[in-house]
């Protein structure tokens, strides 16, 4: 039996990496998807015949609005990713996986349905078809990460693991495009992916649990194939819940693993934390960075056309050196995870020798990995800010890496500063806010295809220098580890 419950595992824990590397994070290959509905011609009856020398993606007309028309689809479905973070986490809290999976389920199979049969007069059901990928996409995550609570010690490897396949999803869209460049048409692509969902169904009901997965895991636990019992389930999953863990939660995060707070042992509210100093700044690291990211990928397209001078077979060759770099996601964020975790145990054991605080030694860790991701966001927003096409392969680069230190700093950040209790609600509240900026994305490719003439010089300044201001949280971060220490040393 320990031999049949083992593979099981091995079998959920392969079968959710291939659905998170498979699924879930499509939304970011939308640069790859672009070029295809260009072709398809969607929303070309808002091109206008071009009053000068302006290149474009037809080589005869002005697509600025069909640009721009792309720019919100993207906009919106990409703040549908972060804000339902903290909806779509309740879901999961309050009514379990499988509920929340067939939810996921039936928004992911609409969305890539109604993507299979629409044409270029029905484009702007993309406005409902992206948003409802990208939720369905998120479910997916959200439901897969607590399968790190299987395998004990390697947990956090798990977790981090499964967030860079999440990134490196982006490829599907590049394969679509290869296969639409092939000769295999878009409504097969997303009819093969509707069919998926039978797949989904199956895992769901025969290697996932009906509730949620505990941890520490009790020896006894079984799930899925190895259930009969799912009333069974249910109640040692919740006398193992009482047992080991506060009523704070048992699953911490979509991002990362249980918090060990950095703050003093006594109580303070949830508004307190809200309005701390060290969150208010934590949100702008974050959003800033993340606004970034999403304006590159949801311009990458027009950025590209303007640079490649309207040579479609050039602007099609760095997409694709784009959406394969994405790939590399899932190799790239683990190293982040394993930065922070061997800093922490380095920091924690020189706080024991000299009796300093180990809370605030293991906030200490977070320091190198916030500076190291505004660090790689600098490189990033810089090479992308200088109009050389050769250049942006280095520009590539550099915003796959830092997008993969991005979220997992984020999470990792917060379980290490603030209460367990209140980490739930501080993650979904961050994700949210920094949604709501990220909705700059969409003014900013307007101000640049209107009144700039498609010259983004004023904008890159003051994006990079808004880059600059995030150094300043890490910086913040670490003066104050400094001072709590400080008394216990010159104790």
């Amino acid at each position: 039996m320990p031999s049949q419950g083992r593979s099981l595992h091995v079998a959920t824990l392969l079968t959710g990496l291939l659905e998170c590397l498979g699924f879930a994070g499509v939304l970011f290959g939308w640069a790859s998807l672009v070029f295809v509905f260009k072709t398809e011609h969607y929303f070309e009856d808002l091109c206008e015949p071009s009053p000068g020398l302006t290149s474009n993606a037809t080589g005869h007309d002005d697509c600025t609005a069909q640009d721009e028309r792309f720019s919100l689809i993207f906009t919106l479905a990409s703040f549908m990713n972060n804000f339902m973070t903290f909806p779509t986490g309740y879901i999961f809290d309050r009514f379990k996986t499988t509920v929340a999976r067939l939810i996921a389920i039936f928004l992911y199979t609409s969305g890539t349905l109604i993507i299979a049969f629409i044409s270029a007069a029905s484009a702007s059901l993309l406005f409902l078809a992206m948003p409802m990928l990208t939720v369905g996409g998120v479910l997916f995550l959200i439901t897969n990460l607590q399968i790190g609570n299987l395998f004990g010690k390697h947990r956090s490897t798990i977790i981090t693991l499964y967030n860079g396949a999440f990134d490196s999803s982006s490829a599907v869209f590049l394969i679509i495009k290869l296969l639409y460049e092939q000769g295999v048409s878009l409504r097969a692509s997303f009819i093969f992916l509707s069919l998926c969902g039978a797949w989904h169904v199956g895992r769901t009901f025969l290697l996932m649990p009906r509730g949620h997965i505990p941890y520490p895991l009790p020896p006894s636990y079984s799930y899925g194939l190895c259930s009969g019992d799912s009333a069974g389930e249910e109640k040692e999953e919740r006398a193992e819940s009482r047992k080991l863990h506060p009523p704070s939660g048992e699953l911490p995060s979509p991002k990362e693993e249980t918090p060990g707070p950095a703050w003093p042992e006594e109580p303070h509210s949830f508004r307190s934390y809200v309005s701390s100093r060290r969150f208010a700044w934590h949100l702008v690291w974050l959003s800033v960075i993340q606004l970034w990211h999403y304006l590159f990928i949801g311009t990458l397209n027009s950025l590209l056309t303007s640079l490649a001078s309207g040579d479609r077979a050039l602007v099609s060759s760095y997409t694709n050196a784009f959406a394969i770099t994405q790939f590399f996601g899932v190799l790239c964020a683990p190293w982040n995870g394993l930065l922070m975790d061997q800093l922490k145990q380095k920091y924690q054991k020189e706080a024991r020798k000299t009796g300093s605080s180990a809370s605030a030694a293991a906030l200490s860790s977070a320091v190198p990995s916030l500076t190291l991701t505004s660090l790689l966001c600098l490189g990033f927003a810089l090479c992308a800010s200088v109009p050389i096409l050769p250049l942006q392969y280095a520009t590539f680069i550099l915003q796959v890496i830092s997008r993969s230190f991005l979220y997992g700093g984020n999470a990792a950040f917060l379980t290490l500063a603030f209460p367990a209790e209140h980490f739930g609600k501080l993650f979904g509240l961050a994700m949210a806010l920094s949604a709501i900026v990220s909705l700059l994305q969409f003014p900013i490719f307007a101000l640049i295809k209107g009144p700039l003439q498609n010259n983004p010089f004023y904008v890159n300044v003051m994006l990079v220098l808004g880059t600059l201001l995030t150094f300043v949280h890490p910086f913040l971060v670490y003066r104050e580890c400094r001072q709590e220490a400080a008394p216990a040393t010159s104790a």
